[in-house]
């Protein structure tokens, strides 16, 4: 299972109240090309091509809980399933997760998980899905 990475930009905007997990709309986007730590929003990430399934910005994450322990936040959101239609979409190799929101179009972003390879989702044959379970520290 991939590793959640935390853009560096989403510890101060926890710190400005930029982001409520509980209650605001969480979204996972998937792209090919490796976000950095620096990375602070949306615009920042280069998205795949909208086809076949794949929505223009990515798919929603649930809230499912959210609960500290001895200083660590977890968030743990329900899992969130891509499938294709009418073709495949991809390649993919990573998953962003980010605050969707903010009125304004700089849509903060939290993490992004690495699958190390390049994935391909094929229509009528995948669907794929992610568990998100990030934790704050």
């Amino acid at each position: 299972m991939a590793s959640f990475n935390k853009f560096n930009q989403f510890v101060e905007d926890l710190a400005k109240k930029v982001h409520n997990l509980n209650s605001d709309t969480l979204k996972v986007m998937l792209t090919n090309i490796a976000p950095v730590a620096a990375n602070a929003v949306k615009a920042d990430i280069t998205e795949i091509t909208t086809a076949n399934g794949y929505p223009a910005g990515g798919t929603q994450a649930t809230f499912s809980s959210g609960a500290q322990a001895s200083g660590t936040y977890k968030l743990t959101l329900n899992d969130v399933t891509f499938t294709a239609s009418g073709g495949s979409f991809g390649p993919f190799r990573y998953a962003v997760l980010y605050n969707d929101t903010p009125a304004s179009p700089l849509k903060p972003l939290i993490g992004w998980w690495d699958y190390g390879t390049n994935l391909t989702i094929t229509s009528g044959i995948h669907s794929w899905s992610i568990s998100i379970r990030p934790t704050a520290r």
